[in-house]
């Protein structure tokens, strides 16, 4: 089996990010024209619906192939980038918003670019590692 290099998979991951970059600022101005003066509860809720969209496509598309529960991903997902972009998007919205006085949209744009790096770490190692086999236990159980 044909195993997909760190560098093709950080490009397909960048891939979907732009598409959900796009998906999020698009829902980030629809959720804060339907809620105005509310830009975070906003950003929470276009944050889930890019989270969910970029979940399918990664499991789809960058990590394709790649065994595992989808469920248990999801949660990792969740868990990590969810909870890294969540607290990340917050923090640095109301900073560059209500501290920097920057365009809402900007503001998410810098938040989202600022999470990703350590969201495809997290997605690489953890989210959708490829299972390793420890040479130790193989050692002591071979399949007959």
């Amino acid at each position: 089996m044909k195993t997909t290099s760190t560098l093709t998979r950080w490009l397909k991951f960048n891939l979907v990010g732009a598409i959900g970059v796009v998906v999020q600022l698009t829902a980030l101005a629809l959720f804060n024209h339907c809620f105005r003066g509310h830009y975070l509860f906003a950003t929470i809720a276009a944050l889930e619906l890019t989270l969910l969209h970029n979940f399918v496509w990664h499991l789809r598309f960058t990590w394709r192939g790649v065994q595992g529960s989808v469920l248990t991903q999801l949660l990792r997902f969740h868990l990590t980038n969810g909870l890294v972009s969540l607290l990340g998007n917050l923090a640095l919205m109301r900073l560059l918003v209500a501290g920097a006085h920057l365009p809402i949209l900007a503001a998410n744009t810098i938040a989202i670019l600022s999470c990703s790096l350590l969201n495809f770490f997290l997605s690489h190692r953890w989210i959708f590692a490829e299972a390793r086999r420890s040479p130790t236990l193989t050692r002591f159980f071979r399949p007959c």
